[in-house]
């Protein structure tokens, strides 16, 4: 038998909602803190609903940082775990009503449904969070590129304005002897010989 999880993943909650490929609902829908008591309360509701032979999917949304630590204690504890679009599951989650019904408690429900009927979807894998670990590095290094960028052209305008000879006597501004020339002598007549 398939149990399948569906997890409304936020800041400060979850929705869960646990049912079998029979559609018999194991577990209706309960909440668990984004903590490390809720995520093992999460893994004894799982346990408790099945058996040692069944096939378990755990399936959340995409929704950035918030899910990090949920997923990789999910990975940890050795289920297989499945991270959803939220626009595909939002189109799912339409194709099966025509109501506009869009809680939290029926986002569980559709992930939950939606690992069931959807035969295309990958689980997340350790390259899968290595890669997202990648993409939050390489942001992070632009950022600190772009920065210091900025500064850099903050120090030229400044050297321009209170010391416009010193771009003339030296190869580059951005060196650090330069920096410590600058940090010494912020200016020409502060220089000890006259230029």
């Amino acid at each position: 038998m398939v149990v399948s999880v569906g997890i409304d993943v936020s800041k400060d909650k979850h929705d869960c909602f646990i049912v079998s490929s029979e559609g018999e609902v194991l577990a209706d829908a309960f909440i668990i803190p984004n903590t490390m008591d809720g995520f093992h309360y999460l893994l004894q509701r799982i346990r408790h609903c099945t058996a040692p032979q069944d096939k378990i999917k755990v399936g959340l949304e995409a929704t950035g940082h918030y899910s990090y630590n949920l997923l990789g204690f999910l990975l940890d504890n050795g289920l297989t775990t499945y991270v959803l679009n939220p626009l595909r599951t939002n189109l799912y989650r339409k194709s099966l009503s025509l109501r506009k019904t869009k809680t939290d408690r029926v986002d569980a429900r559709t992930i939950a449904s939606m690992l069931l009927s959807d035969a295309g979807l990958k689980p997340y894998t350790d390259t899968a969070y290595h890669n997202e670990e990648l993409k939050s590095l390489t942001r992070y290094r632009f950022d600190k590129v772009k920065e210091r960028a900025k500064l850099k052209s903050s120090i030229a305008r400044l050297v321009c304005i209170l010391f416009p000879e010193l771009e003339k006597l030296v190869p580059s501004l951005h060196i650090a002897s330069v920096y410590a020339l600058l940090e010494a002598f912020p200016g020409p007549n502060r220089l000890p010989i006259p230029i």
